[in-house]
């Protein structure tokens, strides 16, 4: 069986292989992000499955197949499990809810192997799943990151985190009981990814959380400085141009 893997967590994916590897399937080739997807699928032979992480860094997955027929069956991964999961199982293979349940990837392979479609003939109508989730009405973030510690993977909701901050070009998750952990995004690839309504960006340097802040006070220059419950290590001061924007989120 020639299997890929598109998921732009890379700790995830790494997994995610070694639950495959368990079954005696090795993914080919692990993508990370939707031009990564792209410039792969233009090059090699269509697998025969693929599983699909639906948003990545770049963009949504379904992005990829704007330009390419699909010519896979499709598993798809996500964390959005508030999303129209019913939908993805009328429309592909099967989905998994991340953190990737062993026994649940075993299902889904084997449902695979069931319904193994036709060569060119894809399972996933990727379209009707595209269409669901970018109606006004649906929109998708993140509701935890998978890191990894050491040869341990640690899953941190989105409310246990403190605040996002670069450092040395590097981007780290401060959480609500004081830890630091690196993580693999930039800034900005976050802000789309973060529900706006609990997360700001407040300038070059850092995204809070809405319900780490303790205390706002006045600044130079028409500015205004932060005090989170934990993060004590930097001031957090909100960017002049964004004074406006950020009251208007506190509102």
């Amino acid at each position: 069986m020639n299997v890929i893997i598109i998921e732009d967590e890379k700790p995830a994916a790494r997994r995610l292989n070694r639950l495959l590897e368990k079954q005696n399937i090795t993914a080919s080739a692990m993508l990370h992000s939707v031009a990564e997807a792209k410039n792969w699928f233009s090059e090699k032979k269509h697998p025969d499955l693929i599983f699909l992480d639906i948003q990545l860094s770049d963009g949504l997955s379904f992005d990829i197949f704007e330009e390419i027929e699909i010519k896979s069956a499709v598993i798809f991964t996500t964390a959005y499990d508030e999303y129209a999961l019913e939908a993805f199982k009328l429309n592909s293979i099967d989905y998994l809810l991340k953190p990737i349940d062993e026994q649940e990837l075993l299902v889904a392979i084997n449902k695979y192997k069931l319904f193994k479609p036709h060569e060119n003939n894809a399972v996933v109508s990727l379209d009707d799943v595209k269409k669901l989730l970018t109606q006004d009405t649906v929109k998708i973030y993140k509701n935890r990151f998978t890191i990894k510690v050491g040869q341990h993977l640690e899953i941190i909701p989105v409310n246990d985190i403190e605040c996002f901050y670069s450092e040395d070009k590097a981007t780290y998750i401060h959480t609500t009981d004081g830890r630091d952990y690196l993580l693999d995004y930039t800034l900005e690839q976050l802000e789309g990814q973060l529900q706006p309504e609990m997360f700001f960006r407040i300038s070059r340097k850092f995204v809070v959380n809405i319900n780490a802040v303790k205390d706002i006070v006045a600044y130079t220059n028409s500015r205004l400085k932060i005090q989170l419950h934990k993060y004590k290590a930097q001031e957090l001061i909100v960017s002049r141009e964004r004074v406006k924007e950020f009251k208007i989120w506190l509102d």
